[in-house]
């Protein structure tokens, strides 16, 4: 990992411990962005087929380690992250604002590691609704999974976390990865395949195909409709799939379907995630009603 300049000294330490040592200087809480707040992160990246990449974020909370689990975060529109990692956290991405992004931080801890993916390094500034459907997606986001867990062996259980576009992503991997995964979690998820401008890729989508346990966590006033509320409980009432009501939350701004509304769980961000983490560490939802 490339250090900022002046390192000299730092240099013979380990990154962690410098990173450490670091916290408890004064000023320094101020080089570190809000999102990355008490985190440890690192850059990985695996090279593809035809000259591609693909890279994640590797994350943990600062003093943890031996995780038993880890995230694999999939954000929403347009899925290119394109992160800058330096000095240990994650500085700045495209999609700082995503929910996922912003408030990962709040699902991290002594079990979950999480794995912010990108999308591969050809896709240009969008990744497409096919690809996150494809074979393709899992495989390259398998790749990078395996690098993860060759170098931290105590990760047993892989979850997906998708939001919004991101589902299709989350939808579709279970079915690709053959097992690989201990459980899916859609969050504001795509609801309705066939209204303007939404994904096809989800119309009619069987998701008791993959197998595994999924779960839903949706705001009961999500304004974006694409991704209804009244959508997701007939999703989760068809296929019998636990459903997460999320309720409150401050602070809203923006277009319908915009992150920092209720479709992006703004100013439910803490509750939200720990809704998320309680499914992971335990398989069960736990409340269904969030406040």
């Amino acid at each position: 990992m490339r250090l900022d300049s002046g390192a000299s000294m730092r240099s013979f330490l380990p990154v962690f411990l410098w990173i450490l040592i670091s916290v408890n200087r004064p000023g320094f809480a101020q080089s570190v962005p809000a999102h990355a707040e008490g985190l440890f992160e690192e850059l990985y990246s695996v090279a593809l087929d035809g000259n591609r990449r693909q890279s994640g974020v590797f994350s943990i909370r600062i003093g943890t380690r031996d995780h038993s689990k880890m995230a694999v975060l999939l954000p929403g529109y347009p899925s290119v992250v394109r992160p800058v990692v330096s000095s240990g956290v994650m500085q700045s991405s495209r999609l700082t604002g995503n929910f996922l992004i912003r408030s990962r931080r709040h699902l991290a801890d002594e079990s979950i590691a999480l794995l912010l993916v990108d999308c591969h390094s050809d896709s240009g500034d969008y990744c497409s609704a096919h690809y996150q459907a494809s074979a393709d997606r899992q495989r390259d986001i398998q790749k990078l999974i395996d690098l993860i867990k060759q170098k931290f062996t105590t990760i047993q259980e892989v979850w997906l976390v998708g939001t919004s576009m991101g589902t299709i992503s989350s939808s579709y991997m279970p079915i690709h990865g053959g097992g690989a995964y201990a459980g899916a979690i859609h969050t504001a998820s795509i609801t309705e395949p066939y209204a303007d401008n939404s994904y096809r890729e989800l119309r009619e989508f069987d998701y008791l195909k993959s197998g595994i346990p999924q779960f839903f966590v949706h705001h009961k006033a999500d304004p974006c409709g694409l991704t209804t509320y009244s959508g997701a409980k007939k999703i989760s009432e068809k296929y019998s799939i636990p459903l997460v009501t999320v309720i409150g939350g401050s602070g809203f701004q923006g277009l319908p379907c915009m992150a920092m509304t209720e479709h992006g769980f703004k100013g439910m961000e803490r509750e939200t995630m720990g809704a998320i983490g309680r499914i992971i560490r335990t398989g069960s939802p736990g409340p269904l009603e969030v406040r």
